[in-house]
């Protein structure tokens, strides 16, 4: 039996087809997206029937995952009003505080929600509209998010959601695993219809082809399942985004708005702290030193574990983690021996001492996190992102062998529906989540100055 994968990320759509019984792949491709902090969702959809062609037809079942928080807002009718406004727009910022207010604060808002509300969240989007696009909420009839609605194109009787993908809209409990359509009217000014909530094992609709479809998750959630992450272990993906996050048994709340209280696709819960800067802080350093990638890391290698005293604050793109949007980067410690390999080398921690500092957060709300901590996402196979957070963490890395996990995770969830085992029996077939291990460098004897700096510099 076969069962495929779809992963509808910010930049690419990639489809992975691979055994149910073994996890072997068998076949994989993918489609390029436009750039852009909005996006047609019909690109997304161009972008699938392309990278599944010849591989989605072959499939017994099907599983979607896709970027979280997107807004696609659709009428009647089901036609999309406008481009879908994706999790990387900053333009709700000032919206974003004033629902927190309205709501009652933060405390209010992670009692009921499990999160405080970011700049990235759906119902933001939803007041943004209200505000500044009357005729567009007027016709809107119903809310989307990415999985959702590429799961629906596939075939889905109706629209349909998962609890894991729902906790990231701002509008959803995820203690109580149950939308919260006033939070939504208060942010759009009257009701909307939000999809149906699907069960973690439901067959949702079939494909053109005959394969069963899955309910499908956000991105995050994917990469839960396709890493086999287990109570205690920790995932630190860096991508152009950069996320920290573990499976728990019980809701986790943070009225700090650090930890961002999801729940996960298996009926469980994945607490989750994201940061905007990672992958494209680096990149911006080697264009800024005139470098191509790996050149940034020869010479962020070459220089010792704490860049010498120069830190980067990495927060290029603004930061929701902490949360300030309109903040820039910051490059501290500069002296006449300031190098190349210092620079660099400093970009490197930057954005890793931020993810590390979202790991302290997941202590701080009670998570467990001393299992494996496990490195995703394209700087998985960067060797200089490896070393740094391995030193830095003065823990070992685990770099799973797998490098679509969130497909593979999509490929779990499918496998579910077309089968009697479970999510730990697939995990343990597949041997989900094994891989190279990175010890730490020598620079983990001063980890906790390099990490102190980092912070003092941030403020």
């Amino acid at each position: 039996m076969l069962v495929a994968g779809v992963d509808s990320s910010t930049q690419s759509t990639k489809v992975v087809l691979c055994q149910a019984e073994d996890g072997t792949i068998v076949g994989t491709a993918s489609a390029p997206h436009p750039d852009g902090t909005e996006c047609d969702p019909e690109y997304w959809w161009a972008a699938l029937r392309r990278a599944g062609d010849g591989l989605l037809d072959r499939a017994d079942a099907v599983g979607v995952a896709a970027q979280q928080h997107g807004m696609i807002a659709v009428d009647a009718a089901g036609e999309v009003i406008r481009p879908a406004i994706l999790w990387n727009d900053m333009r709700a910022a000032p919206q974003t505080l004033e629902l927190i207010t309205e709501l009652g604060g933060p405390a209010e808002w992670a009692r009921r929600t499990g999160s405080v509300p970011a700049v990235s969240f759906t119902v933001t989007k939803l007041r943004w509209m209200a505000e500044r696009e009357p005729q567009s909420a007027e016709r809107l009839s119903r809310v989307m998010l990415p999985h959702d609605w590429l799961t629906w194109r596939l075939g889905a009787d109706e629209p349909v959601t998962d609890r894991g993908d729902a906790s990231g809209t701002g509008y959803f409990s995820p203690a109580e695993g149950k939308w919260l359509p006033d939070i939504a009217e208060m942010a759009l000014g009257r009701p909307v219809a939000t999809p149906r909530l699907a069960g973690p094992a439901e067959v949702v609709g079939r494909t053109p082809a005959g394969a069963v479809l899955a309910p499908g998750t956000g991105d995050n959630m994917a990469g839960a399942l396709g890493l086999g992450l287990r109570a205690g272990d920790v995932a630190v993906s860096i991508g152009t985004s950069g996320t920290v996050f573990a499976t728990s048994d019980h809701p986790a709340q943070d009225p700090t708005g650090a930890v961002a209280g999801f729940a996960d696709a298996t009926g469980r819960f994945l607490p989750l702290v994201c940061t905007l800067n990672a992958t494209l802080v680096t990149n911006a350093v080697a264009r800024l030193l005139d470098v191509d990638f790996a050149t940034l890391e020869k010479l962020a290698l070459g220089a010792p574990a704490g860049s010498g005293g120069v830190t980067l604050v990495p927060y290029l793109a603004g930061e929701r983690t902490p949360n300030r949007p309109e903040a820039t980067g910051t490059l501290f410690g500069i002296r006449t021996d300031v190098s190349r390999e210092l620079v660099a080398r400093a970009a490197f921690e930057g954005v890793v001492c931020g993810l590390l500092e979202g790991l302290d957060a997941l202590n701080v709300v009670g998570v467990p996190t001393t299992g494996q901590l496990l490195l995703i996402g394209g700087g998985a196979k960067s060797r200089a992102y490896r070393e740094v957070l391995a030193t830095l963490s003065n823990r070992s890395v685990v770099v799973p062998d797998e490098t679509e996990i969130v497909a593979a995770g999509a490929c779990v969830q499918a496998a579910i529906m077309e089968s009697t085992s479970d999510v730990d029996a697939i995990v343990n077939s597949w041997s989900l989540g094994s891989g190279e291990i990175v010890e730490p460098g020598n620079g983990s004897l001063d980890a906790e100055g390099i990490r102190h700096r980092y912070a003092s510099a941030r403020g």
